[in-house]
C-alpha cells in the first residue's frame, strides 16, 4: 500500500474582497476535461448571467500558469483546472505559460499581461520565489485576487494560499527510501535539484539533506542543478558519476532530471546498480519504476492542484468564501504498488472520478 502525506497547512486567517454575487456553484461533471467553453457575452444567458438581479451566476475568467508548458505534470495540472471550470459552469480558463522554467522575466510580463487585461483571477506556480512576489502584489493592488499552485513566492501574502505538496516532508522521506533501498553499509550519494530560486526547488533540497542527517552510512557527493532540462540532467549526471566511480544512489528531484539522471546511468551500463529515487510520474519515469530502472518515485498530485485552484477561486469569487491554503497530497510508488487501483488514480486521472479531496 502507498504511503500518503496528507499533513494540511495552516490556513490563512482572513477574507478576500466579497464577491458581486451569492450563488452555488454547480457540483455535476458536465462532460470531459479536454477544454471548456468560451462565452462571448453577448447572447442572453450571459446577459442574464451577468445582472446580479438574476439567478444564474456571471461567467468568470481565470488566468491559469504553469512554471513552464509542455512537462506531463503541468498537463496535468491542466486537466484539474480545466475540469473544476467545467463543473463550476461558465468559467474560461486561461491557460498560458512561458516554455521554460528559467524564463522567470517571461512568466512576470504574463502575469502582467493578466492583470492589464482584468481577468477576474489568478492562479499560478512562481518559477522564482522572489522574482514573482511583485507580480503578485501588482495583481492584488488591482483588486484580482491570486492563488498560488506548486510553488509560492517569499514573501507570500497573507491572503494569497497555496496549494502544493508538502515538499520538505517528501524529500525526507525520499532519503529515508534511498537508505531502505540501498541497506547497510557505507554509500555515496548524490542530488539532481532543479531550479534554484524556485520555492519547490528550496524545500525539496532541504527536506532530502534534512532526511540524510538521519542516515549516518550516506554521504553526499555530489549536487548539481538540471534546470530542468533532460539533456542537462542527463550532463550534469555524467560529471558526478565520473568524478565518484562509487556512486550508489541519486535523488532527482523533478521529472526533467529523473529523465537525464536515468539516462546517464543507463549509458554508463550501471541500471539497476545505481539507486534512482526520483519524484513525479511522467510515462517514462513509470516506465523505468517497472523496469527496475528507477526504484521510487515521489508522485505528486498535480490534478488536484489545477482541481483545487480554480475551485476555490470561483467560490471566492462567487460565494465569498474564503481562500485558504491546502497540502495536495503525495503518493510514494513502487514496483509493489505501481498497479494498485491508488496509484492508477493519481497516474491517469479523469474528470469522471477525479483524485481530489
Amino acid at each position: 500500500m502507498a504511503h500518503s502525506i496528507k499533513t494540511r497547512r495552516r490556513p490563512p486567517a482572513r477574507r478576500r474582497h466579497a464577491a458581486a454575487l451569492t450563488v452555488l456553484v454547480a457540483t455535476t461533471v458536465l462532460g470531459a476535461c479536454g477544454g471548456v467553453e468560451v462565452r462571448d457575452g453577448n447572447d442572453d444567458q450571459a446577459t442574464e448571467a451577468a445582472d446580479p438581479s438574476g439567478d444564474a451566476p456571471g461567467p468568470l475568467e481565470l488566468a491559469v500558469l504553469p512554471k513552464a508548458v509542455g512537462h506531463e505534470f503541468w498537463t496535468t495540472v491542466r486537466a484539474g483546472a480545466e475540469c473544476a471550470a467545467e463543473q463550476a459552469g461558465d468559467v474560461t480558463v486561461e491557460w498560458d505559460g512561458v516554455t521554460a522554467e528559467t524564463d522567470v522575466e517571461g512568466q512576470v510580463n504574463l502575469v502582467q499581461n493578466f492583470v492589464t487585461t482584468q481577468v477576474d483571477g489568478i492562479v499560478y506556480a512562481a518559477t522564482d520565489s522572489a522574482a514573482l512576489a511583485p507580480a503578485t502584489q501588482a495583481a492584488l493592488d488591482a483588486g484580482i485576487p491570486v492563488a498560488m499552485i506548486d510553488s509560492g513566492t517569499e514573501p507570500q501574502p497573507d491572503e494569497v494560499p497555496l496549494y502544493a505538496t508538502d515538499n520538505r516532508a517528501a524529500a525526507v522521506e525520499a532519503a529515508n527510501l534511498l537508505a531502505e533501498e540501498l541497506g547497510e553499509g557505507e554509500h555515496d550519494v548524490a542530488l539532481i535539484e532543479f531550479q534554484p530560486g524556485s520555492q519547490t526547488n528550496t524545500e525539496r533540497v532541504e527536506g532530502f539533506t534534512e532526511g540524510l542527517a538521519q542516515h549516518d552510512n550516506l554521504t553526499l557527493v555530489g549536487q548539481q542543478p538540471s534546470h530542468s532540462d533532460v539533456n542537462e540532467a542527463r550532463r550534469v549526471t555524467e560529471d558526478i558519476l565520473t568524478a565518484n566511480p562509487d556512486l550508489a544512489g541519486i535523488f532527482a528531484a523533478n521529472e526533467p532530471s529523473v529523465l537525464g539522471a536515468a539516462q546517464a546511468v543507463e549509458a554508463a551500463g550501471l541500471s539497476g546498480e545505481i539507486v534512482i529515487i526520483g519524484w513525479d510520474a511522467a510515462p517514462d519515469e513509470v516506465a523505468g519504476l517497472r523496469s527496475g530502472q528507477i526504484s521510487a518515485l515521489v508522485v505528486q498530485n498535480p490534478f488536484n492542484m489545477g482541481y483545487l485552484g480554480v475551485t476555490n477561486m470561483v467560490n471566492h469569487l462567487r460565494e465569498g468564501t474564503p481562500l485558504e491554503s491546502a497540502d495536495t497530497g503525495v503518493t510514494f510508488l513502487t514496483q509493489e504498488n505501481v498497479d494498485t487501483d491508488e496509484a492508477a488514480a493519481i497516474l491517469e486521472p479523469s474528470c469522471d472520478n477525479p483524485p481530489v479531496g
